[in-house]
């Protein structure tokens, strides 16, 4: 298919270009950033602000791609002002779908974030259970986390409005891993991943999820082809099969998060806090990636 891939210049939207031009699709790679010159066949960019009602609207009606993948914004929390992150993702989101479906489009998968649920509130959290899945409640503290759900919202809203003749659908990856930072490169909290590996505490605060941005890829080149199959609007965690823990989460999540010890104690082995079992049910996905697997010259081994 033709797919527009907004954010395409980002830490997860490179390995997404890449990763869907791998499996035969024509891809418009789009971002407010100048292009990287991407030497891939099937791969063109465009730089657009999609806050620009007309040029995003121009960019649809130039491309009229057939599926649009959006992960474009602001993809830090705290990483510019409150009111920017909100209004720009905001905008951004909505912007884009308005265009993508006056123009044609029939499939729109739009990246949110487990931000939502509420986990690093200064004021304390606990989930209601363990894993978390698509059905737990959402309490947004800061800017970032709003935004994704709104744009949750957003996405529900148009998929009430098309009554179903376009296929919308919601992923929520976990924290992303690029190729790159399995080799060192820092990952966007600014620590490496053996950092992260060796202080339990820089990935407590997201309850140790991730996902290899190329797993995440996988799993949108395979909900582009099931669309049709699925509801319209559904959400999808995308995370791996295991925690970013040496240790097991029953162990760990009691120490950073006080009062889960009987949620945490029926996750076993390596279990991670967030359940995939909807895209595993619904679409046939599961991550082929961890960082036991993929870390380089790490000597760890698998959790017994």
């Amino acid at each position: 298919m033709r797919v527009v891939v907004t954010g395409g210049a980002g830490r997860l939207g490179r390995s997404v270009v890449a990763g869907l031009a791998g499996h035969g699709h024509e891809i418009v790679s789009v971002d407010l950033r100048e292009p990287l010159r991407l030497a891939l066949d099937g791969v063109t960019e465009r730089q657009v602000d999609l806050t620009d009602a007309a040029a995003c609207d121009a960019l649809f009606a130039a491309v009229r791609p057939e599926a649009v993948v959006h992960l474009a914004g602001i993809a830090v929390p705290f990483a510019a002002p409150e009111r920017q992150i909100f209004t720009t993702n905001s905008t951004i989101a909505f912007t884009t779908l308005q265009a993508a479906i006056e123009h044609g489009t029939r499939r729109i998968l739009v990246a949110s974030s487990p931000t939502p649920l509420g986990y690093g509130s200064p004021h304390g959290w606990m989930p209601e259970y363990l894993p978390i899945d698509e059905d737990h409640p959402l309490r947004p503290w800061n800017a970032y986390a709003l935004s994704k759900q709104t744009i949750e919202n957003t996405v529900a809203t148009f998929s009430r409005q098309t009554g179903g003749s376009v296929r919308l659908g919601v992923f929520r990856p976990c924290f992303v891993i690029s190729p790159e930072e399995w080799r060192g490169a820092p990952t966007q909290q600014g620590h490496t991943v053996r950092e992260r590996l060796d202080d339990p505490g820089l990935a407590a605060v997201s309850l140790f999820n991730y996902i290899d941005a190329r797993d995440a890829a996988d799993f949108i080149d395979t909900w582009i082809g099931a669309a049709d199959e699925v509801p319209g609007g559904s959400i999808f965690y995308v995370g791996a099969a295991d925690a970013m823990a040496r240790k097991p989460l029953a162990e760990l999540m009691p120490l950073y998060h006080p009062g889960t010890e009987q949620l945490a104690a029926g996750l076993t082995g390596t279990e991670p806090a967030f359940s995939i079992t909807k895209a595993e049910r619904l679409l046939g996905w599961r991550p082929k990636r961890s960082w036991r697997s993929e870390l380089i010259d790490s000597d760890e081994s698998p959790l017994s």
